[in-house]
């Protein structure tokens, strides 16, 4: 393996084909790692997959990955026609019943409520992004291309600039599948083909003075490792369509919002 250029992945390449087609993060010496993120030194490696008795931090990743996926459709859905301003993919737990990110939509589209066919048009538009099998890669950059980057959005901008104060070299990390970039706290799911349900089920505008145009856009997602009984799906596809509200997110933290559901 070469330091700064082997990854996990490259590492699980060496071994067989289960371990890079299973594998969704890496444990390096003990510290959650990106399967496409560079080794820096020689370490003992620890596949996870979604298997496992312990599975909590790759259910985390695998819902902070279909979050962003759900952003980048979002940003390319309206082409040049409106304007789509990506605020932030909120760090949910996957007991709150869907992922979900915050955008705020041309002015023009103030009275706009999307339709059913509308979140299908999206949901479509994510599962051809998902059969591209592009790999989730993390980047360490300098503030100044970070904020080059994002130089058309002032909430990334903060968001870099927050992030950049708190490292002495001041460098920002950011995820990145096909052209697609974005700032996450990581790690990511090895690869898109990862996720095989994926469904855009709801929008919700947001309340409050600062949020009058914000929107949250949610939605729902099973791995292609694990399936469910079509029943349980629309269960959990009419759940995920609830507005994320602070309340339940606390309720989900706290575990009083979802019992364990066993896939097929």
């Amino acid at each position: 393996m070469n330091k700064g250029l082997s990854t996990p992945y490259s590492c699980a390449m060496h071994l067989s084909e289960w371990y890079t087609k299973r594998s969704v993060l890496a444990l390096v010496d003990g510290q959650l790692w990106d399967m496409y993120r560079p080794l820096t030194h020689s370490c003992e490696i620890q596949f996870l997959t979604f298997k496992d008795e312990d599975a909590e931090e790759v259910n985390k990743a695998y819902w902070r990955s279909c979050a962003m996926i759900l952003g980048c459709v979002l940003e390319q859905a309206f082409k040049d026609d409106y304007s789509v301003t990506l605020v932030k993919a909120p760090e949910v737990p996957v007991t709150s019943g869907a992922f979900c990110y915050d955008v705020i939509l041309d002015s023009k589209l103030d009275a706009w409520k999307p339709t059913e066919e509308n979140l299908r048009s999206l949901t479509r538009d994510a599962c051809r992004l998902i059969q591209k099998d592009l790999p989730f890669e993390m980047l360490d950059v300098d503030a100044k291309v970070a904020l080059e980057i994002f130089e058309y959005n002032k909430y990334k901008q903060d968001m870099v600039e927050q992030r950049a104060s708190q490292n002495s070299k001041g460098i920002v990390t950011v995820h990145r599948f096909g052209d697609f970039v974005d700032i996450s706290e990581g790690p990511h799911i090895s690869r898109t083909s990862l996720c095989d349900q994926y469904e855009i089920t709801a929008a919700h505008n947001l309340q409050g003075s600062q949020s009058a145009f914000r929107r949250r856009f949610q939605g729902l997602s099973i791995p292609c490792h694990l399936k469910l009984y079509h029943t349980i799906w629309h269960r959990l596809q009419k759940r995920s369509q609830k507005l994320i509200s602070e309340n339940r997110l606390k309720e989900a933290n706290d575990g009083n919002e979802i019992t364990n559901i066993e896939p097929v």
